[in-house]
């Protein structure tokens, strides 16, 4: 096995294209987040991304996208963003994980959404975790009807909701694949305030992740299009969806609705809607990430298993990277594997949040008068 390493505006057309074949010859590899489209848009943002090909006789068969620091201390690509992380090989190739690391001068490499078909890094995985999808053919009759079946008491108080959104705000439509950049501003900042109000890290306080989807929005290639899906009552926006999609997989990214209309439930109907529209346009699987939601444990099919871990070498720097991570990991897994303990840290988190958005907002006022 021959490995060489390449900085992504190296990727020329011939390698995106066997990036690509592998991703269709494998259905493990399918989700938009392991294409090339994916990795090119973060290596626009971190300096540190590179791309290890692996050759079989001189061809390319598979493809290792990963950032990578100074010291050379690894993460994969997208490292927090992604919900999904692999090496993309074809079929039938073998590889080595403590080879791959040497070849690309990581003394350590840390995954969180590892697929599950990566064997040469299991003795690396420190825990494995439920990432629910939605099948979106589950039965001859469609998933909707499925729901409906398998939730009846559910699926009936969504569409009531839905029903009095009509009455009270106006005629309720969806569209799947929004292309109003206006529309995908609107989402951010809805999600930028609910990670503020939820005591969470706002991801669009960041400006490169902010130009990130922006980038990614503007995509529209066969394995990698990025999707804005909204839901409308009248001409007012009530929920939105962005997420990267491939041939056969849409990815659910970031979901957000207007607050003032939580109690219709709008951010279900989002992921309803999307799901129904994206059967019809081809997608047969919906990932909802990894996480526990209650939601997600009404519309997911079924689960598939994700890793985390860290890879590594004997090396001072990858001992120290893990001694400093792996306890900050542990404590959030513990947390969260436990609802007597989740429910009161999202407690805590959401009044962090809003004692945060008050001294903001005071700030805020004291500058305006």
């Amino acid at each position: 096995m021959d490995v060489t390493v390449h900085r992504v505006d190296e990727l020329n057309a011939s390698l995106r294209e066997a990036w690509h074949r592998a991703m269709d010859e494998s259905p493990e590899y399918s989700n938009p987040f392991l294409a090339p489209e994916f990795t090119l848009g973060i290596g626009g943002h971190r300096s540190g991304t590179r791309v290890a090909v692996l050759r079989e006789n001189g061809s390319p068969v598979g493809f290792f996208p990963y950032e990578r620091n100074a010291l050379g201390v690894g993460r994969a690509i997208g490292l927090g963003l992604s919900d999904c992380q692999a090496l993309v090989h074809r079929p039938g190739v073998t590889w080595n994980a403590q080879e791959l690391l040497k070849a690309c001068g990581l003394s350590i490499f840390e995954f969180d959404h590892l697929v599950a078909e990566q064997k040469p890094f299991a003795r690396h995985v420190t825990g494995t975790f439920a990432s629910p999808v939605v099948d979106l053919k589950p039965d001859p009759s469609g998933y909707a009807q499925w729901l409906r079946g398998a939730y009846p008491g559910h699926a009936k108080t969504t569409l009531k909701k839905e029903r009095r959104l009509g009455r009270d705000v106006g005629e309720v439509r969806f569209e799947f694949d929004e292309r109003d950049p206006r529309m995908l501003r609107r989402l951010m900042q809805w999600k930028s305030a609910q990670y503020r109000r939820t005591g969470r890290m706002d991801r669009f306080a960041r400006p490169w992740i902010v130009d990130l989807v922006n980038h990614l929005f503007e995509v529209r290639e066969e394995h990698f299009t990025g999707v804005l899906s909204v839901l409308y009552a009248g001409d007012r926006p009530v929920a939105a969806h962005f997420g990267p999609r491939s041939r056969t997989v849409l990815a659910a990214w970031f979901t957000a609705y207007d607050p003032e209309l939580h109690r219709y439930s709008p951010g279900l109907m989002m992921h309803l809607r999307t799901a129904e529209a994206a059967a019809r346009n081809g997608v047969t699987l919906m990932d909802l990430g990894r996480g526990d939601k209650e939601y997600k444990d009404w519309l997911k099919t079924r689960e598939l298993r994700v890793a985390e871990g860290f890879a590594s070498r004997p090396h001072p720097v990858a001992a120290a990277h893990r001694l400093w991570r792996r306890p900050v990991r542990g404590l959030r897994n513990t947390v969260n594997a436990h609802p007597e303990l989740r429910a009161p840290a999202d407690r805590l988190l959401r009044t962090a949040g809003t004692l945060r958005s008050r001294a903001e907002a005071g700030v805020k006022g004291r500058r305006t008068g």
